[in-house]
């Protein structure tokens, strides 16, 4: 399979590539596109015109086998013989030119004179007298660190910490005031600070006292969704966020914007009804409700009807 290679521009002032003919360097610089990502490919005249000349018939088979004689007389490919006899090339200075990311291993045979030396490292031998120090081997059955597996866990701890219908708005649910991010709001009460203060901070009146904060329009949409019996579409609690961040910024209390939204949950209306809503909550008078009593007969029938009976 042809793959994308580098051509380095000091490639056409080299040496040994001037040395060959110009076929021979055209077929050099396909092999870079067609061996694999060790560098190898089938020493085989016939596969490698069909590759590279399939346009160009004239250049036939016996031309490339010359174009790849001429290669190997300068060095710039290798030609061996693999253990099932069959012929096999790779390209010499392939890991100096090459840069692959993340190569695949190779189904082709190593070759057995650069391979074989470019794995073979000599053992450097500590000076006599300087003690080598090994880590000490783990206690029989611990389990040693995975570091994917710690992406994973804290991937999934990241996820387990997000708060219902906040994760829909561009909104931060926890704004930065003073740098001290705001406290969690509990689902029921008052508008109040975390329960647990630092004293340091404590306004004069006693460290026991609460101070209160702004609730944001993400908290009070979560209240909204997990007060409902099923979750709201996505539009809709997008909707009410945008509403009910536009009241708050506009003035009007988190307390009154919270009695709109259960107005709007209890009569499910249109989104775009939360600011009428909170003003209905807001100035709204309660209508006085009228007292019913149960018929009886009058004690005086004449003086009751007029004597039309």
């Amino acid at each position: 399979m042809a793959r994308i290679r580098t051509i380095k521009p000091e490639a056409f002032v080299s040496e040994s590539l001037a040395s060959v003919s110009l076929t021979a360097e055209r077929t050099f610089f396909g092999l870079l596109t067609q061996a694999d990502d060790q560098g190898r490919h089938r020493d085989h005249a016939a596969i490698i015109a069909g590759q590279l000349w399939v346009l160009r018939p004239e250049h036939t088979p016996a031309a490339v086998e010359k174009d790849l004689a001429q290669l190997a007389d300068a060095g710039l490919i290798c030609r061996y013989k693999g253990p099932d006899d069959k012929r096999y090339l790779h390209i010499v200075t392939w890991r100096q030119h090459q840069k692959i990311n993340r190569p695949s291993a190779s189904r082709l045979p190593a070759c057995p004179h650069h391979d074989t030396q470019a794995r073979t490292v000599p053992r450097v031998e500590p000076p006599v007298g300087v003690g080598v120090t090994e880590p000490a081997p783990g206690c029989h059955g611990a389990l040693r660190d995975n570091p994917r597996r710690k992406r994973e866990t804290a991937m999934n701890s990241v996820a387990d910490e997000e708060i219902a219908g906040q994760s829909h708005f561009s909104e931060p649910s926890v704004r930065q005031r003073g740098g001290f991010g705001e406290g969690a709001v509990t689902p029921h009460g008052p508008d109040l600070g975390p329960r647990i203060m630092d004293l340091g901070d404590t306004p004069s009146g006693g460290a026991s006292a609460r101070t209160p904060r702004p609730v944001s329009a993400n908290e009070l949409i979560a209240e909204y969704a997990a007060a409902c019996t099923h979750r709201p579409p996505k539009d809709v609690l997008g909707h009410l966020g945008r509403e009910a961040r536009k009241l708050l910024e506009e003035g009007i209390a988190s307390g009154h914007v919270r009695a709109g939204l259960d107005l709007h949950r209890a009569k499910g209306l249109h989104p775009s009804t939360l600011p009428s809503l909170v003003h209905e909550a807001m100035n709204g008078s309660p209508t006085a409700p009228i007292a019913h009593r149960a018929w009886t007969n009058p004690a005086d029938a004449e003086a009751a009807y007029g004597g039309d009976l």
